[in-house]
């Protein structure tokens, strides 16, 4: 027979955190789920003004970026041995402020793009290249390589905060690791707007690679081949519109 080995304490202590946001990460996207079934992918801002846009695009950001968040959110919760739990929260917290308050951007970008799929196809297809190559380029520079090793290795966040006093400790390591993760992967989420805000398959590819660079040892790797892919996708887009769907393929749909 077969015995199993007891999970040591100090393990269970730091699944529970991470359960915890994994938990967060799974409602966020049964959300997604059935507001997809409900209206589809839709160009632009979907029809929403900027204070109906900013929950649905934080719910996003919950179920993208959680589930390559949490084993540091574990991490730093396991860093003082008082609250753990309730410090992997705040620290969540912070985290999600600096994505929630990314949304402005990502609104007026969404309007750009909703402009675009209204206006000339030739408009559309040279948004649509622009935000490919915008996105392949950044893959490829330092400062991306500089954020996603800040994301992949947390440690030095981790032992600078431990040594801060303060209630807002907590909060202000999250916020400092979430504006990492949005250096990290801002030009990504950019690509919704090209895919479809509420595209179900886009954010789901997405959250792979995101997850994939964070934590498979592969990581940079793979953050440079989706690079290349980008620059590629940002040439191929102007012979086959339908790679840019929420700007041009829409707008074949309709005609």
């Amino acid at each position: 027979m077969v015995r199993l080995t007891a999970v040591p304490a100090a393990a269970r202590r730091g699944l529970r955190p991470a359960g915890l946001l994994l938990l967060a990460a799974a409602g966020a996207w049964a959300w997604i789920v059935g507001r997809w079934r409900a209206m589809g992918a839709m160009p632009g801002t979907m029809g929403l003004d900027l204070v109906a846009f900013l929950p649905v695009w934080t719910v996003m950001t919950v179920a993208m970026m959680l589930p390559a968040t949490a084993p540091v959110g574990a991490l730093y919760g396991r860093t003082l041995r008082a609250h753990r739990t309730a410090r992997t929260i705040t620290f969540t917290v912070g985290y999600l402020l600096v994505w929630a308050l990314a949304g402005l951007p990502a609104y007026a970008l969404a309007a750009v793009t909703g402009r675009a799929a209204g206006a000339q196809a030739s408009t559309a297809t040279a948004v649509a290249a622009a935000v490919f190559a915008v996105n392949g380029v950044y893959q490829l520079t330092p400062v991306k390589d500089r954020c996603l090793a800040r994301c992949r290795s947390p440690i030095g966040l981790m032992l600078r905060y431990t040594a801060h006093p303060g209630p807002a400790r907590d909060l202000r390591a999250g916020a400092h690791h979430g504006a990492f993760c949005l250096g990290c992967c801002w030009s990504l989420m950019a690509l919704l707007a090209v895919f479809g805000m509420m595209s179900l398959w886009a954010m789901v590819a997405l959250a792979a690679i995101l997850t994939t660079e964070k934590l498979a040892p592969a990581g940079p790797w793979v953050a440079k081949g989706v690079g290349i892919a980008s620059i590629a996708l940002a040439v191929a887009v102007v012979w086959v519109p339908e790679l840019a769907p929420a700007l041009v393929g829409s707008r074949m749909r309709a005609s």
